[in-house]
């Protein structure tokens, strides 16, 4: 035990002498950490144990028992039936035979819960006691009843909670939400897309403005802590948490990442205003490459890896200010991320200098003992994961974890060093929300809640999110006075236009919760007139089943629909799910959804696909069947309106793939593959070896109505140091006939490298908007430093060498002239 001790005074030493050769992450507040100091002081052992635990809004809701003080062993037939005139439900239930079965049981006491639901959340005053009064509990997350609730409720939640916190604790609650791309969790506010769609506008400012927009209306509810932005790296397709991050790629990420925490805190970390809220970067880190491709299930990421390209968004997020991150639920290499000492507390905190609050993600600290086995108890479990870099564990249904944690502390196994440190990062970011001066909003402070003008922002999202994939004779734009056909299960969904953390976890009320918005149907009809739209479905979802569950089709429906229209708008894809419930076995489109496309096409009729999916389903059966194709991805409540903008000519395509787009089931690659995983050419020799990859659309892939050239591309230095910032120009005009946005990507190539080099990597982007026949010069800057890799030694390196550089068609090489290696861990 002794040794165990002094381990863990050695590991504090360790941060105070890392973080003193690195510039704070965020700048120091003498105020505020003086206030730190001074609140700490005078807490006691219970009260800091109890800022460190997060528990869910279910553990202080009123639970309605109707059937209390029955003995429901021996019912009595003449209290239920009180019961049943109590709640008006004495014509609906037969007790004239005496006590029903079980089953109708059953159904007496969901009714009445169904009652009871209609008077929205109720507060337990006696449990909320509990939880503050005697386990003083620092933080409440998570959604009453499941369901987005209007601001006003949040609002009457929040406060009573603060009241209580602040009477008996002199400290506020922090509530946090997964308001991951809008104010998904509150009624009435505007939702952005999701995600991998802000990743595909490439467009910084909107990226940014979003997230602002979502930190005003989460604030109107009184919410102060968002669990975003998330920058997991969709590497897989297969996971089923593609569509909540950028895209693939790690600059994307680091880029979309940066602004969506300006968008949400603002320029002053240290003083987040009343209109922002803290952002949490999450889930901190390589949770998108799982070996299975299933949620939550291991990784094997290399050290090169995870620190070049899974670690390069937290980096960039770090030094924007970010004051909160959410762990990896899953493991690399057989060690669980929340027990990672060398992760959270060596590369985070101590690396980067930085002092914000690292919380577990849901349950995780419980998962190291009864799922990961690297704990014999709870108790261990919690022991390994707060001395490793934990200052928050979202248990979240028992407070067990503050006994626990008190008792580890009272035998030495927990050294009171690191609970004061997890303690102030606590309270430090209190302090810098405000909350203790103003611990709730008031909703008529918001006006802007909910407006036209943050609808439009979103709609402008949503038009430059949706990439065009084909466009075969110029089918699109579709001409007015055509007839058309309207078919497939997402023609006429909220909830696939939306995906998951949409009002619910796994999107499944959006239907229920945006009926005010246009499904694409119902944009389709508004844009082209019902005279001219004809639905039918052929493929449906099972409603109240399965995400993935389809009813029988119907396609022979369809078919004779299509008899009399003049084109097919099929909108195929994908129900909304969230999370593990979304994992699946098979990546191909539903046969039904295939099996519609292929009949539809006998009939001869054009056919245009609306893919509308959270991550890609393999089509390649069906594409060459289509003479268009767009990939909406999840565009939104604004989705349906973007897209019959888009496909009518008033808007023009802008969106590129922020992913690799597969075509075959064993031929999964990202754009910045090796060169070996994709010869195009079979290797000489007896095994004819070919590792060629099949990609059906690649990452940066995306067309226009109009067509650019790009000419002219320059650099100030073609020779360069680690030290340098190379400024590229090119020229790019716009050499069609309308307006038109282009996003211009600059890819590097390291032609040769003392370890493997990727086959190329975005390194910079801008979007530039161009009038027909209209030219302008685009400068793309690059330091010499971000050419680097890290070695396999685990160190960066910048190698002596040549790069090539593309833009566009054009490419050019520049030469570092002298090789570099950094001793720190970061660049």
């Amino acid at each position: 035990m002794k040794k165990f001790i002094l381990t863990c005074m050695a590991a504090g030493t360790v941060l105070s002498a890392a973080a003193q050769t690195v510039a704070p992450a965020i700048p120091r507040d003498e105020k505020i950490e003086q206030r730190v100091e001074e609140i700490l002081k005078g807490m006691t052992l219970d009260e800091k144990i109890g800022q460190m635990c997060e528990l869910t809004i279910d553990v202080i809701q009123k639970r309605i028992n109707p059937f209390e003080g029955i003995d429901m062993k021996n019912p009595d037939v003449k209290a239920l039936e009180k019961v049943l005139k109590k709640y008006g439900i004495e014509k609906e239930f037969d007790l004239s035979g005496g006590i029903p079965s079980q089953d109708v049981m059953i159904q007496i006491y969901m009714r009445i819960q169904g009652i009871e639901s209609q008077k929205g959340w109720q507060m337990d005053e006696a449990k909320l006691d509990s939880v503050v009064s005697k386990y003083k509990v620092g933080s409440i997350l998570n959604v009453p009843n499941s369901i987005a609730q209007t601001p006003e409720k949040w609002q009457e939640i929040i406060k009573r909670i603060q009241e209580k916190s602040m009477e008996v604790i002199g400290i506020p609650d922090i509530y946090g939400v997964d308001q991951i791309h809008g104010t998904t969790y509150t009624l009435g506010g505007t939702l952005f897309p999701q995600g991998v769609n802000m990743g595909a506008t490439f467009n910084r400012e909107l990226t940014r403005t979003g997230a602002a927009i979502s930190a005003y209306e989460t604030r109107a509810g009184s919410i102060p802590w968002t669990y975003a932005p998330v920058v997991d790296l969709g590497r897989d397709p297969r996971w089923p948490r593609m569509w909540e991050n950028y895209g693939e790629d790690a600059y994307l990420n680091a880029e979309m990442g940066r602004e969506a925490v300006l968008g949400f805190q603002g320029e002053d970390p240290n003083h987040v205003g009343s209109y922002n809220v803290a952002a949490c970067m999450k889930h901190y880190m390589g949770y998108g490459v799982p070996v299975s491709g299933k949620d939550r299930t291991p990784s094997s990421i290399t050290e090169q890896d995870m620190r070049e390209k899974h670690f390069a968004p937290y980096v960039e997020m770090v030094k924007a200010g970010a004051l909160s991150l959410m762990v990896n639920s899953a493991m690399n290499n057989g060690l669980p991320f929340h027990a990672n000492r060398e992760l959270l507390t060596g590369w985070l905190k101590e690396d980067l200098n930085w002092d914000g609050m690292i919380v577990t993600d849901w349950a995780d600290i419980v998962n190291l003992y009864n799922r990961d086995h690297i704990a014999g108890s709870k108790k261990e479990a919690i022991k390994l994961a707060i001395n490793a870099g934990i200052d928050m564990s979202m248990d979240p249904y028992n407070w067990d974890f503050c006994p626990l944690l008190k008792e580890l502390v009272e035998e030495g196994e927990v050294p009171m060093s690191r609970i004061d440190d997890a303690v102030r990062r606590i309270l430090r970011l209190k302090l810098r929300l405000g909350l203790f001066e103003k611990p709730y909003n008031d909703f008529k402070d918001y006006p802007k809640f909910g407006s036209k003008e943050f609808a439009d922002k979103a709609l402008q999202a949503a038009i430059e999110s949706i990439v065009l994939l084909k466009n075969t004779d110029n089918i699109l734009p579709l001409a007015s006075g055509k007839k058309i056909l309207v078919t497939g299960p997402n023609a006429n969904s909220m909830r696939s236009l939306n995906g998951g953390w949409s009002y619910s976890w796994q999107g499944d009320k959006a239907d229920e919760c945006a009926q005010q918005y246009n499904t694409i149907l119902e944009s389709l009809t508004a844009k082209y007139g019902a005279g001219n739209i004809v639905y039918e479905a052929g493929v449906t979802y099972k409603k109240g089943g399965l995400w993935w569950e389809e009813n029988a089709p119907e396609i022979e429906k369809a078919v004779a629909a299509a008899q009399n229209v003049d084109v097919i708008v099929a909108c195929i894809g994908e129900n909304s799910y969230c999370e593990t419930p979304g994992n699946l076995t098979n990546l191909f489109l539903s046969e039904n959804q295939q099996n519609l496309v292929k009949e539809l096409a006998k009939t001869g009729k054009p056919i245009i696909l609306v893919l509308n999916e959270g991550r890609p389903r393999i089509l390649a059966d069906i594409e060459p069947l289509a003479k268009a194709v767009i990939h909406t991805m999840l565009p939104g409540n604004y989705g349906g309106d973007a897209l019959a903008q888009l496909m009518s000519g008033e808007a023009n395509f802008s969106g590129k793939m922020p992913y690799t787009y597969p075509k075959e089931i064993n031929s999964l690659v990202t754009y910045d593959y090796k060169p070996c995983e994709h010869i195009g050419k079979p290797m000489e020799g007896a095994y004819n070896y070919d590792a060629q990859v099949a990609v059906q659309w690649a990452f940066g892939y995306g067309l226009s109505y109009t067509s650019y050239q790009y000419s002219n591309l320059k650099a100030d230095k073609t020779n360069f140091t680690a030290d340098d910032v190379l400024t590229f120009t090119v020229d790019v005009t716009n050499t069609g006939k309308v307006a038109g946005k282009e996003s211009v990507l600059l890819f590097s190539s390291d032609l040769v490298a003392s370890l493997t080099p990727d086959n190329r990597r975005l390194r910079a982007f801008e979007k530039v908007e161009l009038q027909p026949g209209e030219t302008k010069t685009v400068t793309l800057k690059l330091k010499g430093s971000d050419l680097a890799f890290v070695d396999y030694d685990g160190k960066w390196i910048l190698e002596k060498g040549d790069f090539r550089i593309q833009v566009g068609d054009q490419t050019m090489n520049v030469s570092c002239a002298t090789t570099k290696k950094w001793n720190t861990p970061n660049k």
